[in-house]
């Protein structure tokens, strides 16, 4: 049976490396699509050094199908080690090429990954007391 999904993006899904929860983070961003059920929550462990905000950790629940999985599990990869700055300059784009792409009807859940970090820095600002 062939695969709509890449070789890449099955990889992430079957075989995620940033799945779990942090125990006490820095913040979460919490994301949900009322049309397709998904929901994911992001944690993230942040690191000052050098004047600099960086993710020193990033963890991610998803409940969800094999794209929404894929893409929590990317987003982790490509915001890990990265200012705040940095990775609220992710596009949902850097996911899907590092997936290798999506089939079009769940290119949706790139855009809530994405979200899902943002709303993760949003939480990590508020809590620190920055707009």
């Amino acid at each position: 049976m062939k695969s709509y999904y890449s070789k890449e993006a099955l990889e992430h899904f079957l075989n995620p490396k940033n799945m779990g929860v942090i125990e006490n983070p820095d913040a979460i961003g919490k994301v949900g699509n009322p049309i397709c059920g998904d929901q994911m929550e992001i944690y993230i462990k942040v690191e000052k050094k050098d004047g600099q905000e960086i993710i020193k950790d990033i963890k991610f629940k998803t409940l969800g199908c094999a794209a929404a999985i894929a893409t929590s599990d990317m987003i982790c990869e490509l915001a890990k080690g990265k200012t705040l700055e940095e990775a609220v300059g992710i596009k949902y784009q850097d996911i899907v090429n590092g997936l290798g792409d999506l089939p079009p009807v769940k290119i949706h859940c790139s855009f809530l990954a994405n979200n899902g970090l943002k709303e993760a820095v949003k939480d990590y600002h508020e809590r620190n007391g920055k707009k």
